[in-house]
Order: C-alpha cells, then sequence, then structure tokens
C-alpha cells in the first residue's frame, strides 16, 4: 500500500468518524438501546429523550420540571457484545454510484459501532472472503472503532473469492458467549442454508445485504467486456440484447426471493441495502420491528 492510498484511506476515516458519530448520538444511539438492549434491573439515572427512546420510560415529574422530556434508565443486567462480519471479497469494490459496497459497508460498521459504544457495549471486527481474513475481539473506544473502519477500507485478501460458511464456522467456533452479529455482504454465495441457520441459532443474526444497481439489471449500453471480481473469469456480452437483459433481470431477482426466503426461514433478520439509495430509512425501520417485537 503506497503512502498516498494510505492517506486517502484516513480522509475516508475521519469523514465517516463524523458522519457517524453525529447519526448514532443524535438518532441511532436511542433507537439502539430500545431495539438490542435488556430492560434492566434497577434504576440508575435520568436523562433526556432522545429519538427512538421507549415512551414508557419518561418519568413525568422530571419532565414537567425539567420542561424537556426526561426518561429513566436502568443498569443492564449485562453488556451486550456486537460483532460486525464484513464481506471484503472481490465482489465488494464494485459500485457504479457514489459508492462500492466496501464503502457501504464501513458506513454502516462505523454507525452501528458508535452507537453500540454509546450504550456502553464493545464491538468486534471479522473481516472475510474465501476464509476469515482477521477478527478484532469486542472492546470499546473511539481508536477500536476507527480501527475497525480502516481495517475494512484497507483489507486486500489474496483469494478474493466469498464463504459465508467458511465466516459462519468461525464465528460458531469463536464467539463463545451469545452476541448480536451483524453480517454485511452481498450474499452472492452458495449453501448458506445450514450455516445461517446453526448461527442463528447461536447468536441474535442479522443480514445486512448490500447491493449495487448492476447486480439486479443490466443497462442498454451496446457490447461490453465483463469480469467476475473474485474470479477473474472474462466474458462478453450485447447488452442491446433484450432477452439477455431480461434473462438477467429473472435470475437476479430468482436469487433476491431466494435469499430472502432463507433468512426467513431461519428466523434472521435482514435489510437490502443499495450503494444509490439512503440506508437510514431502512435501519431506522429494522430497530422500530425489533422494538415492537421485544415490547409484544
Amino acid at each position: 500500500m503506497t503512502p498516498d492510498s494510505i492517506d486517502e484511506i484516513m480522509r475516508r476515516v475521519h469523514r465517516l468518524e463524523i458522519k457517524a458519530r453525529r447519526l448514532a448520538r443524535e438518532t441511532f444511539s436511542g433507537e439502539y438501546h430500545s431495539s438490542f438492549k435488556g430492560s434492566g434491573l434497577d434504576f440508575e439515572d435520568y436523562r433526556e429523550y432522545q429519538h427512538g427512546d421507549e415512551t414508557r420510560f419518561i418519568d413525568w415529574n422530571v419532565t414537567a420540571r425539567k420542561d424537556t422530556p426526561y426518561i429513566r434508565t436502568f443498569r443492564e443486567e449485562r453488556e451486550l457484545a456486537v460483532i460486525l462480519a464484513i464481506d471484503v471479497s472481490g465482489s465488494s469494490l464494485f459500485g457504479s454510484s457514489h459508492l462500492s459496497k466496501r464503502e457501504l459497508a464501513a458506513e454502516l460498521a462505523a454507525l452501528l459501532a458508535f452507537s453500540a459504544n454509546y450504550n456502553g457495549d464493545k464491538t468486534g471486527l471479522l473481516l472475510f472472503a474465501n476464509e476469515p481474513i482477521m477478527f478484532l475481539p469486542p472492546a470499546k473506544g473511539t481508536r477500536h472503532i476507527l480501527r475497525m473502519v480502516r481495517e475494512i477500507l484497507s483489507a486486500d485478501p489474496e483469494d478474493k473469492r466469498t464463504s459465508i460458511p467458511g465466516a459462519c464456522n468461525f464465528l460458531l467456533h469463536t464467539v463463545k458467549r451469545k452476541s448480536l452479529i451483524f453480517m454485511v455482504s452481498d450474499f452472492f454465495a452458495h449453501d448458506l442454508k445450514k450455516p445461517l441457520g446453526a448461527l442463528a441459532c447461536k447468536h441474535d443474526t442479522i443480514a445486512l445485504r448490500v447491493t449495487d444497481p448492476l447486480d439486479e439489471e443490466l443497462p442498454r449500453i451496446g457490447t461490453v467486456n465483463l469480469t467476475d471480481p473474485e474470479t477473474g473469469w472474462q466474458t462478453t456480452v450485447n447488452t442491446n440484447n433484450s432477452n439477455l437483459r431480461m434473462g438477467f433481470s429473472k435470475l437476479t431477482r430468482r436469487n433476491r426471493e431466494g435469499i430472502t426466503r432463507l433468512f426467513k426461514q431461519q428466523g434472521i433478520d435482514h435489510l437490502n441495502l443499495s450503494t444509490d439509495a439512503d440506508y437510514l430509512p431502512a435501519l431506522h425501520r429494522l430497530f422500530k420491528t425489533r422494538t415492537r417485537r421485544r415490547n409484544s
């Protein structure tokens, strides 16, 4: 890695830190707490209400005195360990919009890690491609989070293929205590049912599927040379061929529907996120759905 590339990565890490800190502090810290933390054992303190907090914890006496909403906070049974399992295979570098899948994954990781940190939880990192590449055990603190983001952006595996089963098996054997696992990948892989099912049985698993518009639909731009970023396989296709474009769309739709069915069958919460769209509304929906489920 050249000095210029290192400098560029650090600039991107700094920009991500500013964005993720703001979002985590202003928006997602309360929603994260409501979605993933326990209800606690003992009253601990009061704090100002944040977007996403449970309204049933509002203390109306304190709210009246302060003239602004305050909620009761509780001492948790235990802190939560959050593991970010990030796919850094060859396809993660693809992006036809302003972000690549890897950059989107880094943004998601930074936001989730800062949200966890604000709530007193530790965050760990697994980078994987065809095999696990790096594992950082759960820890707290800004330096740890920034290192995780830097490692995501700079990862360059020798074997650029994807193995979701390999990542699942590593987590099953390495992470002993039940944890919250966010797996971030495009999930363009095979034989996922058993490993994902086993992971979901042991850990609270959430799948964040990151894709690009060109993963779903071929544009009509004439004859182009296509290269598989993971295997290097090349082919030439005529995108003016309407049958070809239609067949590609059907294939990708079946793939998307198949992985969605698998997530539902295994009880895995999931989101489909695209490099050309705002991911915040989808995360809001996920957090609210989990909060309603916990309170029902």
